[in-house]
């Protein structure tokens, strides 16, 4: 089978597509026949460790995993002796990284955990779920804390970064939850941003929200790019800024300092640490929203499989509104 791998860090333009053997599924895993895969900043930095202290678990000098990316959907193909929850024909989606996995998605098979992998949603094409995994789940529970507590109806509420994988989610699920919505991304996305459903909208190349006068009840930064003691400041008594990536100084910032300056504040502020991978809840809460057109899998451009690189470089220029979707071919 071709896929797509990595046997040193770098730019996108490490990976190739290879012919390598097909996976056979353990007892407690099942075997898909991808159809569609998607591409996360994630996958970026599997490839160029971000941020840098990830080298201690992915490998210090090359990546003990060769495999590349996170999302999958597809067709069971067959399945290991102990599944119970699968059969061959049955339409699927997976993360990855819920199998234990740093990769795997951008191949003609992989073989994933029972337990990380779902149904994909009646009338949904495999484009569109392979969208699903990573993104949209993180973006659930960007909006929630690990204590429970979530956004609010009429909390306003400020995504920083909302025109590229996970942002679109959060924009949409958190109009769902009945918030108000600001949306932050370049200029030449904010017609975008607004047809998720954004209420406002802010160039970041001329408005610095940190600076501004507003504040809010929960900020959501998917890839930081703001001193914790700023954000902090645009956050209204007892709001709350989640943080899910970022520069090593950044997330160090947010893991550590931000816990422990809201023990003397009422403010709450932090890494995403609490993130749970294809949690099943989360999955059928938002298959909810989908079911009831509240959000929407937004696909920016598609590539073929011989073509990851490309798709890897346009999310690392940061072109894509939306998602980006590899497809295998099927036959």
């Amino acid at each position: 089978m071709r896929a797509a791998i990595k046997n040193r860090y770098g730019p996108p333009e490490v990976v190739e597509v290879r012919e390598v053997d097909v996976p056979v599924p353990f007892e407690e895993q099942v075997l898909i026949r991808v159809r569609a895969a998607s591409v996360n900043r994630a996958d970026l930095d599997t490839i160029k460790p971000k941020p840098s202290f990830t080298r201690l678990f992915m490998g210090f000098r090359r990546p003990r995993d060769s495999s590349v990316g996170f999302d999958a959907a597809g067709v069971v193909e067959s399945v290991g002796a102990n599944v119970t929850s699968f059969k061959p024909g049955d339409e699927v989606f997976t993360d990855m990284f819920a199998s234990g996995r740093s990769g795997g998605g951008f191949a003609e098979y992989v073989c994933a955990s029972e337990t990380a992998v779902q149904p994909i949603p009646t009338g949904m094409s495999f484009e569109e779920a392979a969208t699903l995994p990573h993104s949209a789940i993180l973006a659930l529970q960007g909006l929630r804390l690990g204590s429970g507590r979530t956004v609010q109806p009429g909390d306003r509420v400020l995504i920083d970064g909302a025109s590229g994988n996970v942002g679109p989610f959060a924009v949409q699920i958190a109009k769902a939850m009945g918030a108000e919505v600001t949306g932050v991304a370049s200029g030449d996305k904010l017609d975008f941003v607004r047809s998720l459903g954004a209420d406002h909208v802010l160039d970041y190349t001329k408005v610095d929200y940190t600076r501004a006068d507003e504040r809010y009840d929960w900020i959501v930064a998917v890839d930081t790019h703001h001193p914790l003691r700023r954000v902090r400041r645009a956050l209204r008594p007892n709001g709350v800024y989640v943080t899910m990536g970022g520069e090593t100084g950044s997330i160090l910032a947010a893991m550590v300092g931000g816990p422990l300056i809201s023990r003397f504040s009422d403010r709450w502020s932090g890494l995403l640490l609490w993130w749970k991978p294809m949690h099943a809840p989360d999955v059928e809460t938002l298959k909810e929203h989908i079911a009831a057109g509240r959000v929407k899998p937004v696909i920016d451009r598609t590539y073929p499989l011989s073509q990851v690189v490309d798709a890897l470089r346009w999310i690392e220029d940061g072109h894509a509104r939306g998602k980006v979707v590899i497809t295998v071919a099927d036959g």
